[in-house]
């Protein structure tokens, strides 16, 4: 288990994370999401030691975080960090290496890889001569190299075509099948909402809410929509309605309380036919962006 407490960074006068707290747990994907400049990836730098702390403690399984630890991270940098004119299945062999693999390990694990997210025939390409596509899942195969204990992301379905982000989002999930914790940023909303099993919001360096997609959904605003044979003109006047938009017969609103709820509900069967009333609980991108509104 990964553990960031009270994690503290400053350039200068400017604090780019300010006190940030979370978890990510063994066997578990969680979505690290947030505008630009909200502190993600400096974050992302400071759990993998490429930037210092200026305060707090990153801790991995109850300990503070060590150099040997992060030789068993898999690390996707937001800035691609690949040598654009060594072939493909060389430097992930070079990597693997380093990451303490034999050379007949490395090789298994880079062919395997390769062939996994559909780039078997490209191995003995330079990464200069793919496309930008394909040059990102050879990043992504040089994060998942070597079985790592913890997988930290950044922005790694970036670029992707939707079959890519098909075979990578299945790699991740067999990751946290075998127990592995896995960290990654993304503006994709709707993908963080459909993989993750949390998800963490951050904006201008500090966590505004973190939990599941569910906890999150039902801290937003929670609206109701009535669909009625009838006018919906008496909305108007019902204690505890806030009608947001409202035609003939159509109505979505927003309750006070349950009781309202149900009031509600019981006047509009006196009145006549009701076609529908039903919650509707906000999306994940709802919430973000509810949170974040300047």
């Amino acid at each position: 288990m990964l553990e960031l407490d009270n994690v503290v960074r400053r350039f200068g006068d400017h604090c780019a994370v300010d006190q940030v707290s979370f978890r990510v747990d063994d066997g578990r994907m969680t979505g690290f999401v947030g505008g630009n400049g909200a502190g993600k990836t400096t974050t992302m730098r400071m759990i993998m030691g490429v930037l210092a702390l200026n305060g707090g403690e990153i801790r991995w399984n109850g300990g503070p975080v060590t150099a040997e630890d992060r030789r068993g991270f898999g690390y996707m940098p937001e800035e691609r960090g690949l040598y654009p004119k060594q072939t493909v299945l060389s430097q992930l062999v070079y990597l693997g290496r380093l990451r303490g693999l034999s050379a007949r390990a490395a090789q298994d694990s880079a062919s395997g890889l390769l062939d996994r997210l559909g780039l078997g025939d490209k191995r003995d390409a330079r990464l200069e001569s793919l496309s930008l596509g394909n040059q990102q899942r050879v990043q992504i195969a040089a994060a998942l190299i070597g079985e790592p204990h913890l997988l930290v992301l950044d922005e790694p379905f970036s670029g992707l075509d939707p079959h890519a982000v098909d075979s990578m989002a299945e790699l991740l999930r067999e990751h946290t099948a075998r127990g592995v914790p896995v960290l990654f940023s993304s503006h994709q909303l709707e993908l963080v909402e459909r993989l993750c099993d949390d998800l963490v919001i951050q904006s201008a360096g500090r966590v505004l809410a973190q939990g599941t997609a569910r906890d999150l959904r039902r801290r937003g605003r929670v609206r109701h929509r009535l669909v009625t044979a009838g006018s919906t003109g008496w909305l108007q006047d019902v204690e505890g309605v806030d009608v947001i938009e409202r035609s003939e017969g159509t109505a979505l609103l927003e309750l006070a309380t349950d009781e309202v709820a149900d009031r509600l509900l019981a006047e509009a069967l006196r009145r006549g036919p009701v076609r529908e009333f039903a919650e509707i609980v906000p999306s994940v991108a709802d919430v973000f962006r509810e949170m974040t509104a300047a």
